[in-house]
């Protein structure tokens, strides 16, 4: 696997929805035939593989409008001891509700990505539709209608990546 770029996507999950998103945007990731990715549920995170990675993703449900209690103890706890910075970084949630605070859970995982001193993408408008301003969203318990919007968001990190690493 010499070459390739590592990334890691690190997720709560407390039903299974989250963890099956995750599983898609690694099959965008590694659809580049560049990237190899690597999932972790926390607290079960590899350090070393998180250090090793170029590409770090983060994911969690959406509780209360906001992170579940355990990501942000995970990453107030976990998080600099990770060597994240200038790593590529994204974010995704998922939710029970249309307007239960989805994007309020990517902000806040992209805002503590900043403070780690990650680069941080989603490609925004940029890449045409669909558009993903900040990080996918997938409505549980039909995870499989969203698929294809986190297989695209790891397509599209991957191909940013690529341009970062020269891959």
């Amino acid at each position: 696997m010499t070459g390739m770029i590592q990334a890691v996507i690190l997720y709560d999950s407390k039903t299974g929805h989250t963890a099956k998103a995750a599983s898609y945007i690694a099959e965008g990731l590694e659809k580049s035939g560049t990237v190899k990715a690597k999932l972790f549920k926390i607290p079960d995170v590899d350090v070393e593989a998180v250090k090793a990675a170029d590409v770090v993703i983060f994911g969690a449900p959406t509780y209360m409008a906001s992170l579940t209690g355990d990501m942000t103890s995970w990453l107030q706890k976990e998080g600099h001891g990770l060597d994240l910075a200038g790593k590529l970084g994204g974010a995704f949630a998922t939710a029970q509700y249309i307007h239960g605070g989805a994007e309020l859970v990517i902000q806040t995982l992209l805002t503590h990505a900043m403070v780690f001193g990650m680069m941080v993408y989603s490609g925004g408008s940029s890449q045409g539709k669909p558009v993903i301003h900040l990080g996918p969203v997938g409505m549980s318990p039909k995870m499989e209608d969203f698929a294809d919007v986190f297989r695209i968001y790891g397509e599209r990190m991957a191909k940013q990546a690529g341009k970062l690493y020269n891959k």
